[in-house]
């Protein structure tokens, strides 16, 4: 859906979403300051606002399917826009995200990604940074949760290919936890670029457990069929047809 309504409610709801972060952040902060609890709690409920005002404002609604992880695990997601992160952190209890560096310094974003455990990675340096955080998390020092990792390292246009990076295999291998497979197709709706937001039916799905132990190569060799081949079968649900292979 393409008309001029529909650009003007997704700029409707683009600009309350942000005016609610800074108002929910404003109303967080002192909490947050006294309990890093309350952080989580924080993005909870602005996550909760975006998919509820996402579903009102322009018609997009949301679901979750699958086991929503309780425990520690890793979280290998396929990531296609801001709207599968806010899925995802709407329902997992802990989350914390392996996230650029560079938005530590976005306002509000940085601060609060701080509080609830994210890990920066220098995309220079990335080797390193995945070594030190495996290290922290063995160390007892990281702070425990879900912790998300994006296999192909940035967002991803809905049927566009980009390949998986090996990064994921050896957090798998080193930390020595499970790893939950997620699927998505809300690039069909919520384009990694542009204003337009369509109506329609956004999914995150969580997919069966991998469990640990398994050499990074077979690891490898099986998250990324499993991944894309749901991602497809959710964008396809949602009427989308993939185009040809093509690079992002």
């Amino acid at each position: 859906m393409r008309t001029p309504l529909q650009y003007i409610l997704s700029l409707v709801f683009i600009g309350q979403m942000y005016l609610a972060m800074l108002l929910l952040a404003i109303w967080w902060t002192p909490f947050v300051l006294l309990r890093r609890d309350a952080a989580f709690r924080a993005v909870h409920a602005f996550t909760r606002w975006v998919r509820w005002s996402a579903a009102v404002l322009v018609g997009l609604k949301s679901e979750i399917r699958g086991e929503v992880p309780q425990d520690e695990v890793l979280i290998a997601a396929k990531h296609q826009s801001f709207f599968d992160i806010i899925l995802i952190v709407s329902v997992l209890p802990r989350p914390k995200f392996i996230m650029k560096k560079e938005l530590l310094w976005a306002p509000i974003l940085g601060w609060y990604a701080r509080k609830i455990g994210c890990v920066p990675v220098d995309r220079g340096k990335r080797s390193q940074a995945l070594h030190q955080m495996v290290a922290d998390v063995k160390a007892g020092v990281a702070q425990p949760g879900q912790l998300i990792i994006y296999p192909q390292g940035t967002r991803v246009a809905a049927g566009a290919t980009k390949p998986y990076k090996v990064g994921v295999g050896v957090l798998y291998s080193e930390l020595g936890q499970d790893c939950v497979p997620a699927a998505t197709n809300v690039g069909v709706f919520w384009p990694r670029h542009g204003l337009l937001r369509k109506p329609g039916l956004a999914i995150v799905e969580f997919l069966p457990r991998m469990p640990a132990g398994k050499p990074v190569a077979e690891f490898m060799a099986e998250i990324e069929p499993l991944i894309e081949g749901a991602s497809d079968r959710l964008m396809a649900e949602a009427g989308f047809a993939r185009p040809g292979r093509q690079g992002a």
